[in-house]
């Protein structure tokens, strides 16, 4: 069984300065994984809301990259990332869905309109713990 795309995976830009923190949507009946982490369908792209300002953008195909570094004399002058997501989480899951959305899965990407590839870097870790 694939690994699914989940509320705080660690996601990362190739011209995002961090990796940051992957945010599903709490929908009622969404399924979960171990511990009730939230999965992610591929149509959660929204910038701000599931998909993270990976704090520094460093694509010249991004006006305000390409700007800053042209006033300074070609010397790339990295701007504050506002991801622009074009397309939704691909491939998807082939064997479950959401309202007939499927899901997103570790081996999911999605791209930004600045040429960046946006990628799960790793599952998250459930540590299992027992009262005593």
């Amino acid at each position: 069984m694939p690994e699914f795309l989940t509320s705080e995976t660690p996601l990362e830009c190739s011209f995002g300065d961090a990796p940051m923190p992957f945010q599903a949507l709490p929908l009622p009946g969404k399924p979960t994984v171990m511990e009730g982490m939230l999965t992610a369908t591929i149509e959660e792209i929204a910038p701000e809301v599931n998909i993270p300002s990976f704090v520094m953008c460093n694509s010249l195909a991004n006006p305000e990259v390409a700007a800053a570094t042209a006033a300074a004399l070609g010397v790339l002058t990295p701007m504050p990332c506002i991801p622009v997501v074009v397309d939704p989480w691909m491939p998807p899951s082939e064997l479950l869905s959401f309202m007939d959305v499927p899901l997103a899965t570790m081996e999911s990407k999605c791209l930004c309109a600045w040429g960046g590839e946006i990628s799960p870097v790793m599952p998250i870790e459930v540590i299992a713990t027992t009262e005593v």
